[in-house]
């Protein structure tokens, strides 16, 4: 059944419900005003952006900063060339002391002060006897060594029954990976010289070697 009060709409909520929404369409030239201001604001942060640049390059910032970054490539360069100089591990031939991936950094004046001492790890550029082993045309011959004094000047050395001996006296050589199986010397080193051997003895292209 329907209910013949709440079928029946007023006149008003008729009219109401009857009304048509009618919807202003956008103006074609409130568009276009539109799209000019947006353009004229891109416009004007851009000229803003070249008139600050025009500024600081008018100003005396420009030359301290660049004061700035050259003083620091100067300091970094001449603290890497002339103080330490980082390095890795390439090889076994230093191990235990050293592993392969091992980051280091090596300190370049005390070898200007002073002798070099026994039992000292040494970073240095490939010996020409060094090249001519490996070949001039092999990678390695243009990478740096990393090796351990064993004797300096004057010393005569000599590996003999897995044993390094120095002067005749046989050295206590903990840090080395395992006793050498092969003999060498005895030879005296010349002067200006040194004799470097790798902690892993049998594992290691050295001076016993070249």
């Amino acid at each position: 059944m329907i209910n013949p009060y709440k079928s029946k709409l007023s006149d008003n909520q008729f009219q109401r419900q009857s009304e048509t929404r009618v919807f202003e369409k956008p103006d074609s030239k409130s568009q276009e005003n539109d799209e000019r201001l947006d353009d004229n604001a891109s416009e004007e942060k851009g000229m803003s952006w070249l008139e600050s640049f025009k500024e600081w390059w008018r100003s005396d910032e420009p030359i301290e900063d660049f004061e700035t970054y050259l003083a620091s490539l100067t300091f970094a360069l001449l603290l890497r060339f002339l103080i330490v100089e980082p390095r890795y591990i390439p090889s076994l031939s230093m191990y235990p002391t050293f592993d392969v991936g091992d980051q280091l950094a090596v300190e370049k004046v005390t070898k200007r002060i002073r002798p070099l001492n026994r039992n000292e790890v040494v970073v240095f550029n490939p010996p020409e006897t060094f090249k001519q082993f490996v070949g001039e045309s092999n990678k390695k011959a243009k990478e740096a060594l990393i090796k351990r004094i064993v004797a300096v000047e004057g010393d005569i050395a000599k590996v003999t029954g897995g044993k390094l001996y120095i002067n005749g006296v046989m050295q206590d050589e903990p840090f080395t990976a395992e006793e050498a199986a092969y003999e060498f010397g005895p030879v005296k080193v010349p002067p200006g010289c040194v004799l470097v051997l790798g902690d892993n003895r049998n594992h290691s292209l050295d001076g016993h070697i070249w």
